[in-house]
């Protein structure tokens, strides 16, 4: 558990300590404003296409090669960040970060259920994300600083560094083959169980809904002549609160059932959601944020044990595969939530897409309850 919330925490941090720094860097190399957003778009690229294979082959293979693996491709990837000296190097190191990212989330949340049984999944998932929610917090602050410090080259060396010893640390951990024990189907079966795609969807809203408002919410804060320094403390300040809740969150699945919590957080999403639109100042948006950040994590905590859960009621021993699954819907999400978002918002303003965009996880709620159902497993395998 410490070392696969070392490896997402380092994965987190490569990929956040970016932000400030590769759109300086790509500016200095004569990159447009839409070259660099092709730039940190093409990192959902590979993670998409990677996850499924990558967890697919570690349902064979084992989890730790590929773990030591997917850290070496991250510490290859920022050092080419730090010494890349033209736009299509920092291009392909983009490309083998995406990579190194499906790979560690896939296949270290496919090793810890492989390890933990149905009664610890929530507490271990919520203690990795929240150890996951710490690095968005500290990563572009740290990337700016140390870039300050010591140029472009300093933040990435320093994260190639960190993914290196991760990775040597996998090597020395001794994990039981618990795979071989296993009977692996096909990818399409994992694909087709009913309670795997619902749990799929519900990622896809939870994550298109964080990546939504990003965006949308600092745009509507600028309209109301709130600046980029108290924006952030928005951000800031639902962070450290979902970073406190995961645990719990992980431990309250444990208790009641992942897939109870994961609707739950479905539920109470939607009025979060309606809420923030009626956002009228700085002091309430810091409050509504709160309120909708805490019921999404509540989705996402609890979602990543009810991955597990689904694929072994299924009798499915893939949990590579599944978690792929998983990878690939939050990359869905985040690919679609901020276009969809922006889209939006340039037509019907941030109070009526909130509205708009409230109903969405009861949709998904109820797909999730009526896969649950015996009457909809049995005519989809009808």
């Amino acid at each position: 558990m410490a070392l696969v919330t070392s490896a997402t925490f380092t994965d987190i941090l490569a990929y956040s300590i970016a932000v400030p720094v590769l759109p300086d860097l790509s500016r200095r190399l004569g990159a447009s404003p839409t070259t660099i957003g092709l730039l940190f778009a093409s990192f959902g690229l590979t993670l998409l296409t990677v996850s499924i294979p990558m967890g697919a082959a570690s349902d064979r293979t084992g989890r730790r090669l590929p773990l030591v693996l997917g850290m070496l491709a991250l510490a290859g990837s920022t050092t080419l960040f730090a010494f890349g000296n033209s736009l299509p190097v920092l291009f392909a190191a983009r490309l083998v970060q995406g990579a190194a990212d499906a790979i560690t989330w896939v296949v270290g949340f496919a090793l810890l259920a492989d390890l933990y049984g149905p009664a610890e999944r929530g507490r271990v998932t919520g203690i990795v994300m929240s150890g996951t929610s710490f690095s968005f917090m500290i990563g572009p602050s740290l990337g700016g600083w140390l870039y300050e410090l010591g140029g472009a080259r300093m933040p990435f060396i320093a994260v190639a560094i960190l993914a290196t010893l991760v990775g040597a640390a996998f090597l020395w951990l001794v994990v039981p083959n618990h795979h071989a024990d296993r009977e692996i189907v096909p990818v399409s079966a994992v694909v087709r169980t009913p309670e795997i795609a619902a749990c799929a969807t519900a990622v896809v809203t939870a994550s298109a809904t964080t990546s939504m408002f990003e965006p949308v919410l600092a745009l509507h804060l600028a309209s109301m002549g709130i600046g980029p320094a108290r924006t952030g403390i928005v951000f800031g300040i639902a962070a450290v609160v979902t970073t406190t809740l995961h645990p719990v969150f992980g431990r309250m699945a444990d208790r009641w059932g992942a897939r109870r919590l994961t609707l739950m957080g479905l539920m109470l999403s939607a009025p979060g959601i309606a809420l923030l639109g009626q956002t009228w100042s700085f002091e309430s948006t810091i409050v509504l944020y709160m309120i909708s950040a805490a019921a999404v994590a509540l989705v996402i905590t609890p979602s990543l044990a009810y991955m597990a859960e689904a694929t072994s009621e299924a009798g499915i021993g893939s949990f590579g595969v599944a978690y792929g699954l998983y990878n690939m819907a939050w990359g869905a999400g985040l690919l679609g939530g901020p276009a969809i978002g922006g889209f939006l918002y340039e037509r019907i303003g941030f109070t009526a897409l909130s509205l708009a965009w409230a109903p969405l996880p009861i949709a998904v709620s109820w797909f999730l309850g009526r896969a649950h159902s015996p009457r909809f497993q049995l005519n989809e395998s009808a």
